[in-house]
């Protein structure tokens, strides 16, 4: 990749890795928070407490995979044609802190077998409206 190319955009890419990252963490933080909320499980006082606190630290850590992401796939794409050096970073972002996201839902919104107190889930936490497709 020349100077020419790759100074075009200068750190738009980065920025946009950055907040796309925290964006998608903040979701995902939202989604943990209604979660505990429905099933009321974990939403006690210490548990809001830890929500709290995991919000800054959650959407550090999706800002921050968004560029390690952004870089990784920078990094792979380089020696390929340029279609994908154009989409591998970006779809790599995507990916990477979506699956994030994923993962900080399923571990931490979902806690199973957590005597929750509102009888509208089962002993595993989990919504009933979430999509039976997407395991958490």
């Amino acid at each position: 990749m020349s100077n020419v190319e790759s100074g075009r955009f200068g750190c738009l890419p980065w920025v946009a890795a950055w907040f796309s990252g925290g964006a998608v963490a903040h979701a995902a933080w939202q989604l943990t928070a209604w979660a505990r909320w429905y099933c009321d499980a974990g939403y006690e006082a210490g548990g809001r407490l830890e929500l709290n606190v995991l919000l800054p630290l959650t959407a550090l850590a999706g800002g921050c995979a968004g560029l390690a992401a952004l870089a990784l796939g920078r990094a792979v794409a380089q020696p390929a044609p340029k279609a994908v050096r154009v989409l591998l970073p970006p779809v790599s972002v995507l990916v990477v802190t979506v699956l994030l996201g994923w993962w900080f839902f399923a571990t931490v919104g979902t806690l199973d077998d957590y005597p929750g107190d509102s009888g509208r889930c089962p002993t595993t936490n989990i919504p009933p409206r979430w999509p039976a497709w997407i395991p958490a």
